[in-house]
């Protein structure tokens, strides 16, 4: 447990509250200015911790991830400042619940509206941050909260759906599901009708599992493609599944770390509740398969090791760490999955991981900056579409997954 100094805590708490306040919707590169500077990173501090005061350094606001230049309602930003609200849990250091909720309060107006939020995109990835409203809403009863999840419902009410009923990914991506959407989308929605509608669109929750697993699970590995294409329409798509014609891991990551978080509001006695725990037991079972036997890693293209250009990428493996240990730790999966979690941490640590000698900061390497399927320019899911993406160190994606992956591990 980190020990901070109370006139530390003060010093960064007023920070960060004037830092709100004075936000412009322009801003410069994050800089290091004389508080962030002030963050020290202990050798002997946990991961999560590590991996959070690093972001809080390099971006003092936490608007700033990804290198923002403006303030913006995004999937990435949800998803490390989720990690922050799951770290302070753990522990309870002020300046990570200020972090967090710095994200929000910039962006959410008294109204309740959400700054560069546009609902009728029905883009799937903007659903993810209202996840950070929920305790925000309970504990504080400002209505602002409830008005933006309120408007998140309202955009899944309206999302356009395949012929069977499954979300598109985005109204521009014409009856397509991809693995990623099932993140975005569903914690949020699970937790939204267990919190204000006494569950009762849970079963709509899990036929959105249902759809994917049915239409894009391959037979011979149990891994799932990452996008589906239910009219079989997109030149990327097989013209007899539909499927596109991959494995991602950070699809797959995705997808396993939908299951563990949608399934803490399934009730055990749920009809549904034992569907979505076997999803999770089968891919997670396919993927133990091809987890690199020496550096507990996962490769870019999933079931492609050692084929040219393929990479041990940092974002699926550290999503499938956290996956794999909380799944474990509430029972979903068999405890051998806790051990194959703590190799693919140690891979992590040990081999995407450096750490900055002269202030303690780490940053995770290898990581796929992005990846999608069709729009311009053009990406057509091939295999040397994946392996050619661009990497990017610390990219979200990855610092986030990780921070929860040590939080579950209590490494």
């Amino acid at each position: 447990m980190l020990k901070i100094k109370p006139n530390t805590f003060k010093a960064a708490t007023l920070f960060v509250s004037l830092a709100f306040l004075s936000c412009k919707t322009t801003a410069q590169e994050p800089t290091k200015n004389l508080e962030t500077q002030k963050i020290e990173i202990s050798k002997n501090a946990k991961w999560s911790d590590k991996m959070a005061l690093t972001l809080m350094k390099r971006y003092p606001e936490s608007w700033q991830i990804d290198n923002a230049k403006a303030p913006k309602w995004d999937y990435v930003h949800g998803l490390v400042a989720h990690s922050f609200t799951e770290l302070y849990k753990k522990n309870p250091d002020p300046r990570y619940a200020a972090y967090a909720k710095g994200y929000t309060d910039i962006l959410i107006q008294p109204d309740g509206t959400i700054k560069t939020y546009e609902l009728e995109k029905y883009n799937i990835d903007m659903i993810v941050a209202g996840r950070l409203l929920f305790n925000l809403y309970a504990t504080s009863k400002e209505n602002k909260y409830l008005v933006a999840m309120q408007t998140l419902k309202k955009q899944l009410e309206g999302q356009p759906r395949t012929d069977s009923g499954g979300f598109w990914h985005k109204k521009i991506y014409t009856n397509q599901m991809w693995l990623d959407g099932l993140y975005m989308g569903e914690p949020f929605y699970a937790q939204y009708t267990v919190t204000f509608e006494n569950g009762k669109n849970l079963n709509d929750v899990a036929k959105q599992f249902e759809e994917i697993q049915l239409h894009a699970t391959d037979p011979k590995t149990g891994l799932l493609y990452h996008g589906w294409d239910s009219k079989k329409l997109m030149p990327w798509a097989n013209k007899e599944t539909g499927n596109s014609p991959n494995f991602w891991s950070r699809a797959l990551g995705w997808y396993a770390m939908a299951l563990v978080d949608a399934l803490d509001y399934f009730p055990k006695d749920h009809p549904k509740q034992k569907e979505l725990v076997g999803y999770l037991n089968n891919v997670a079972a396919s993927l133990a398969k091809f987890q690199d036997p020496k550096t507990g890693l996962w490769y870019q293209v999933t079931d492609k090791a050692g084929e040219k250009g393929n990479y041990l990428e940092g974002s699926g493996s550290a999503m499938f760490a956290y996956a794999f240990a909380k799944g474990a730790n509430k029972g979903y999966l068999p405890a051998k999955f806790k051990k194959l979690a703590n190799k693919a941490f140690d891979g992590l640590t040990t081999q995407l991981i450096k750490v900055d000698p002269t202030d303690g900061t780490i940053t995770i390497t290898d990581v796929c900056a992005v990846a999608g399927l069709g729009g311009t320019p053009y990406r057509d899911g091939s295999y040397e579409y994946y392996v050619n993406e661009t990497k990017k160190d610390n990219d979200p994606k990855a610092t986030g997954p990780f921070i929860l992956a040590a939080i579950e591990l209590n490494r």
